[in-house]
């Protein structure tokens, strides 16, 4: 979970489709052209996602797609990725190299590439049957968000080089052609680029989201090798990615610190030019992890395909449920999430033509997929449960163990939230504001009778809400959903948001509902306070998730210090690097006060550092990777001492002590 600022974009130009070449071949003549780029640097977000850590590790993702493309069509073994000194990331591969020749439009097709929106060699099937970059915008949406970018191509004996600063070419062609830097007898391209710092909010790639995709690219390719070392530190690491299980290997690894019921279960089939790869197995916890993946692209919203493998799996276990006797013949069939309860299951499909919705590939769009993963899993998972009767025991009684959960669970929420309904503000506590309009309200989760006392002074009533609360709220990481459900704070939020909460058992939260665009956990800065807001943010990302995924949390930034001087104007100071910073710019003498708390502001203070949208600062929360922040949530607030001990000394020297 990250901050991020909010960056406004504009202008999209659309442009025209072209017939491509001869089947088989990866020439110029493959290179197809939709043309328009210049919208690019105007709306980043409409092609990576966002202009955060998130949108700028996806630019390596974007480079790292099209070589495993070429591994894909059979041309590429290795791939390498670098992480410099200087803050650069250079990925090469040992492929085909791209066209060089003379393209139609007149200049070299990787010029052309590079610099025209939709070029590429994926629009038909004459250079790759399968593929992830299917938009043909990756390279030269890098190329645009680039300060610089160097492209290197190893091809027909020779070394080309061509060279670009923010999207515009720096070195002239000779007649349309690249000039060559040297000669070789391999093949492959090296590009190496510098995210530009005036696009994104930081331009410091995160190396271990880097390193897990990779990863996950190595595990759904078995055969593909991918090197990985970052620079930028006292010492180099070198990391190799090589996965010849595939994704059992991968499932394997999502599982080594659960106690599964059963080995890995894995089947493949085709169906209408689509292949179909699934790997799945169960442990002993109350909880689901699907993941979807179609041409090697991670589908973090799923889509078609994880449909069709659930519907039909739900089904078929609900059969067998049956003839086993387990469902008697006046039973309900178990739930798709009574039945999945516990699987951590992997999805890949190749797919000639996805369809996805966004550059970024979040869901799969193809009614088709769905027929077909439907289709292989249907087959294959009837034929494995028909030779392994255990195996197929072991589900069903999770399935039975989560429906009877569910079932005592569903009387708790009715219970808790149903019967116990109160009015808005009846609790005590709530001080709300007067304005209805969600989009323009704001609700401030303040920790302490104190600072909840200056907050609800200081505040602008018309718009701001205060909701205090006492202490540390509970650990929802630990403790049952009736637990979770009976806490008094944990209720309190609930009801003042207003949307309800979503659990592995059903879905009753509704984000329209909720009754504030922006919810601020306002806490102290100290260990404390991280505490605190680290409880609450668990408590959304579990049970309120779309809070986070729709923009709406938002952690306050207090000032740790005032400075006041003899002469001048007095100053808030947010952290010790911005006090150092005051110490070498201000001459003369001054008063240094210390906030240890929200309580010792006054109200005037309070509003001026932490409640005035015009003055204060604000680190709106996000989720970069969701795996990632699943296991990392999972290790660091769950029951398990010592991975969070391993994972918390590996990252000692990373901390910033408060003394």
């Amino acid at each position: 979970m990250i901050s991020r600022k909010n960056n406004p974009e504009s202008g999209f130009k659309k442009g025209k489709k072209k017939v491509m070449s001869d089947k088989n071949t990866y020439d110029a003549s493959s290179i197809t052209v939709l043309e328009g780029l210049e919208a690019v640097r105007k709306r980043p977000g409409m092609y990576i996602g966002s202009v955060s850590t998130k949108g700028l590790n996806h630019l390596i993702y974007e480079i790292v797609d099209n070589s495993v493309d070429e591994h894909l069509a059979g041309f590429c073994s290795h791939i390498y990725v670098t992480l410099e000194k200087d803050g650069s990331a250079t990925v090469s591969d040992n492929g085909r190299g791209i066209p060089v020749e003379m393209h139609e439009k007149g200049m070299s097709a990787e010029r052309l590439v590079f610099t025209t929106l939709h070029a590429g060699g994926k629009f038909d099937d004459s250079a790759y049957k399968t593929s992830g970059g299917l938009h043909g915008v990756g390279s030269s949406v890098v190329n645009a968000l680039s300060t610089f970018l160097t492209v290197r191509v190893k091809k027909g004996g020779y070394i080309y080089e061509d060279k670009y600063e923010r999207g515009v070419p720096v070195i002239p062609l000779q007649d349309g052609l690249l000039p060559v830097v040297g000669k070789t007898k391999e093949t492959g391209t090296e590009i190496n680029f510098l995210p530009d710092d005036t696009i994104f909010d930081r331009t410091r790639f995160k190396g271990s989201e880097v390193m897990s995709r990779l990863h996950e690219t190595a595990y759904l390719n078995p055969e593909l090798t991918i090197e990985f070392e970052d620079r930028r530190g006292e010492e180099v690491e070198h990391t190799t990615f090589h996965e010849p299980e595939g994704i059992r290997g991968f499932i394997k690894d999502m599982n080594k610190s659960k106690d599964a019921i059963h080995d890995v279960i894995y089947f493949s089939g085709e169906s209408e030019g689509v292949a179909v790869e699934v790997a799945f197995q169960y442990v002993n916890e109350f909880h689901e992890n699907v993941l979807g993946f179609c041409n090697n692209i991670y589908n973090a919203e799923g889509g078609t395909h994880l449909t069709g493998f659930k519907t039909m799996f739900t089904t078929v276990i609900n059969n067998y449920a049956r003839q086993l006797n387990v469902l008697k013949e006046k039973d309900p069939n178990f739930t798709g999430a009574d039945v999945r309860n516990g699987m951590t299951a992997v999805v890949s499909i190749k797919h000639p033509d996805p369809r996805f919705e966004g550059q970024t590939k979040t869901k799969l769009d193809n009614q088709d997929a769905a027929k077909v993963v439907s289709k292989v899993t249907g087959d294959e998972i009837v034929r494995y449960f028909d030779r392994n009767l255990e195996a197929l025991k072991n589900i069903i009684g999770c399935a039975e163990k989560a429906a009877k959960i569910r079932k005592t669970e569903e009387k708790a929420k009715t219970n808790l939230l149903t019967k116990q309904k109160y009015s808005f503000d009846s609790n005590g506590k709530l001080a709300n504001c007067e304005s209805k309009d969600a989009s323009k309200c704001e609700i401030f989760i303040v920790e302490g009778d104190s600072a909840g006392g200056s907050a609800k002074t200081a505040r602008n009533r018309a718009y701001q809400a205060i909701l205090p609360i006492r202490g540390k709220i509970l650990n929802v990481e630990k403790a049952s959903i009736d637990k979770v459900l009976a806490n008094a704070e944990i209720k309190t939020m609930i009801n003042a948001f207003g949307c309800g909460f979503s659990e592995g058992y059903g879905n009753d939260f509704d984000i329209t509902k909720l009754r504030y665009n922006k919810i601020i956990i306002m806490a102290d800065a100290d260990v404390d306070g991280a505490h605190i807001s680290t409880l609450l943010l668990t408590l959304f990302y579990r049970f309120m998730p779309e809070l986070i995924s729709e923009g709406h949390v938002y952690i306050a930034m207090p000032p740790l210090y005032k400075a006041m001087p003899s002469k001048g104007k007095e100053e808030y100071l947010y952290d010790d690097k911005a006090l150092e910073k005051y110490r070498k710019r201000h001459k003369g003498p001054f008063t240094l006060q210390r906030y240890k708390g929200l309580g010792e502001m006054d109200a005037q203070q309070l509003w001026e550092t932490t409640l005035d949208p015009e003055t204060r600062i604000l680190k709106q929360v996000e989720i970069e990777d969701s795996r990632l922040a699943s296991q990392i949530t999972e290790m660091l607030m769950g029951t398990d001492v010592p991975p969070r001990k391993a994972f918390i000394y590996e990252r000692a020297n990373e901390a910033i002590l408060d003394v």
